[in-house]
């Protein structure tokens, strides 16, 4: 039994470029309607555009972010932190309601209420 992918691929030499993305873990910092500040291992490029999930509280959700700004947070021997303000963007109704949302939850049960 042959493989059929032997028949489909063809090399490429080097000729077709491209970029992979990985889930990573993060430690959000701050967050807001419009976006997120989040601390990581690894360096984010100013610009870039990544798909973000975030679980708020019981909720998960995926948005889309720009990097707006990122520098190194701290330099420990083993690790580097890299801080990272990051704008969502085309931010869907029902997930700005969420976020809206479990802020407010955060906001009352820091207040005692």
């Amino acid at each position: 039994m042959t493989d059929q992918h032997d028949s489909d691929r063809v090399p490429m030499l080097g000729q077709v470029g491209g970029e992979i993305m990985v889930y990573e873990p993060m430690t959000v910092t701050n967050l807001s309607v419009t976006g997120v500040a989040v601390e990581t291992r690894y360096p984010l490029h100013l610009d870039s555009l990544h798909d973000m999930r975030l679980t708020l509280g019981n909720l998960p959700v995926v948005v889309k972010a720009r990097v707006v700004h990122s520098h190194i947070s701290d330099i420990d021997p083993d690790l580097v932190t890299y801080h990272s303000g990051m704008q969502f963007v085309e931010l869907p109704d029902h997930v700005r309601t969420a976020i809206r949302q479990f802020l407010d939850a955060v906001k009352a049960h820091r207040a005692g209420v």
